[in-house]
């Protein structure tokens, strides 16, 4: 498996239990105990702008012990350089990723112009944003195995 196949797939299983354990860590904490506050708005702003700096940390801490731990089983050093290759893959997985998400954008909308629940529109958001995220890495890891 090529390092940068390696990476996606730490990144995929990261982002996983990243977003799992922060969802399980607000329902056990905050929705467990009362129900009535998934439709409060400051509780959707205040649990969605503090998923972001705690998934943005936890990749960048796990993505240094991946680094550190293929150093150590490989003897080799991650590759720094990016070619025309790389460049088009991350051009596609990002439209791919945009794709997802205006969709599940409009699904939030759409919810909100049925009548539904306005904590409808946030999970949708967020698991939209989630799912972006994964349909991006799964392109990602395809495009390099096909080796496009």
């Amino acid at each position: 498996m090529d390092n940068k196949e390696k990476q996606v797939l730490v990144t995929a299983i990261s982002m996983i239990l990243i977003f799992g354990g922060y969802s399980l860590y607000v329902y056990n904490n905050y929705i467990s105990e009362d129900l009535n506050i998934i439709n409060d708005f400051k509780f959707w702003g205040k649990a969605f702008l503090i998923l972001i700096p705690v998934s943005i940390v936890a990749q960048i801490i796990i993505h240094i012990v991946f680094a550190i731990i293929n150093k150590i089983v490989t003897n080799e050093d991650m590759p720094a350089i990016t070619d025309e290759r790389d460049k088009l893959i991350e051009l596609k997985t990002i439209r791919i990723s945009h794709w997802t998400f205006l969709f599940g954008f409009f699904l939030s909308m759409g919810s909100q112009a049925m009548g539904m629940q306005p904590w409808v529109m946030f999970l949708t958001l967020i698991l939209s944003g989630f799912i972006s995220a994964m349909v991006s890495e799964v392109a990602r890891f395809y495009f390099y195995r096909k080796g496009f």
